[in-house]
């Protein structure tokens, strides 16, 4: 941001757009002035915040990439990410895409709190420990997957693991993401989804919530985006794919 004007020019539109939104300048969060380090982590904890940060910080560094002439033949993204790629394929508008970043990010700020599990298992190695409250958050390579669930739940099956001698990592989130508890988010979300445009993406799709090519007309439904919310990331399926 300091160095790179490309970045900063991207990333200072993703904070004006988003300054109504959240009622706040996002970089003041990101680079907090001397003295309010410790308030500005404590928000970008939040999850109203810390997602249309990372929206913004991503969307910034692709715009980037291409300014340095890189051209991609096809795009990934992972969780907020796929939103990312979604607008850099025209997708959706940048105004719309912040919009439904910050909406998604308040809808699942109000859910109940949860806590996510990083452990070295993979997509199949982690079945065993799944139970109706405790989901696959995500499958992000062949050895690496994340938990999700309520936060006694969560903690206990880390004590479990470490019995075991399976090494876990409770991850810095305040809610568990794509996870049954995510559900009441659902609805309200589809209804913000159908109220921007949306686009075919202009340029090839590749799914983090299916792991492969997006079917034609399947980014466009409201209801692919709802899902999204719920089903796990399986970025590790993708990325084999995309090979």
């Amino acid at each position: 941001y300091e160095n790179e004007p490309i970045i900063r020019q991207h990333m200072d539109e993703c904070a004006a757009l988003l300054q109504p939104l959240l009622g706040l300048d996002l970089l003041k969060l990101i680079y907090p002035e001397p003295g309010h380090e410790a308030e500005a982590q404590e928000q970008l904890t939040q999850t109203r915040f810390a997602q249309p940060a990372l929206f913004t910080l991503s969307y910034a560094l692709a715009r980037w990439w291409r300014a340095m002439g890189v051209r991609p033949s096809a795009m990934i993204g992972h969780s907020i990410g796929e939103y990312v790629g979604a607008c850099l394929s025209g997708v959706f508008s940048l105004a719309d895409a912040l919009k439904v970043i910050v909406q998604r990010a308040q809808l699942m700020q109000a859910l109940p709190p949860g806590r996510m599990l990083a452990v070295r298992m993979s997509e199949q190695e982690v079945q065993p420990f799944l139970t109706q409250e405790i989901a696959l958050a995500a499958a992000n390579a062949p050895s690496v997957s994340v938990l999700s669930g309520p936060v006694a739940a969560l903690e206990e099956l880390n004590r479990q693991l470490e019995a075991k001698g399976i090494g876990g990592r409770l991850l810095q989130t305040s809610h568990a993401f794509h996870s049954d508890m995510m559900t009441p988010a659902l609805e309200p979300f589809r209804r913000v989804v159908e109220s921007v445009e949306r686009h075919a993406p202009a340029t090839p799709f590749l799914s983090s919530m299916t792991g492969g090519w997006l079917a034609p007309g399947q980014v466009e439904d409201a209801m692919y985006w709802v899902r999204q919310i719920r089903e796990p990331v399986l970025f590790s399926r993708a990325l084999r794919e995309a090979q």
